[in-house]
């Protein structure tokens, strides 16, 4: 177990596209935030949506955090601004030192509900950091699996019963 680990925002710049092709040779194409990088290049934009964990000088876990606007909210009752948590990945051999979970427990520490789409063979990791599935809605989740982290006082959206 590794001690507390920082979590930094990260930059979009040249280095960052560097650090994130790392991700990319341990085979993990779907979760590769290259495309995002490079669709977001502003040298050295700080409002940048990823988040990373370095040890030393290496970054070993990353994750993107976009903030959603409560008028889009079909998931959390009273509906209100959530983020939304994407693309969290730590490299294979620093898997298991708790570099993931220092980034998730990051998006919870802002104080609004997260909603993530669990991987397959992920959910026990969701379950662990006290995310629960929701009900499945065909009409909303399109064959997403939503895992959600509820603050205190927020619950389940429930889905309105059709009327046709």
């Amino acid at each position: 177990m590794v001690d507390i680990q920082e979590v930094k925002r990260l930059r979009i710049n040249f280095k960052t596209l560097e650090e994130f092709e790392n991700f990319r040779e341990y085979g993990l194409q779907e979760l590769s935030m290259k495309e995002d990088l490079e669709g977001n290049m502003v040298d050295n934009d700080e409002e940048s949506p990823f988040y990373g964990v370095y040890y030393g000088d290496k970054l070993v876990a990353r994750m993107s955090l976009y903030k959603v606007d409560k008028k889009f909210d079909r998931y959390f009752d009273p509906p209100q601004d959530y983020y939304e948590l994407w693309k969290l990945e730590v490299l294979e051999p620093y898997k298991g030192k708790s570099f993931g979970s220092s980034l998730v427990n990051y998006a919870k520490s802002l104080g609004l509900p997260v909603k993530t789409n669990a991987r397959q063979r992920s959910d026990e990791f969701w379950s662990r950091m006290g995310f629960e599935p929701l009900t499945y809605d065909t009409e909303r989740d399109r064959g997403e699996n939503p895992y959600v982290w509820f603050p205190q006082g927020v619950t389940e959206q429930k889905a309105e019963p059709d009327t046709e």
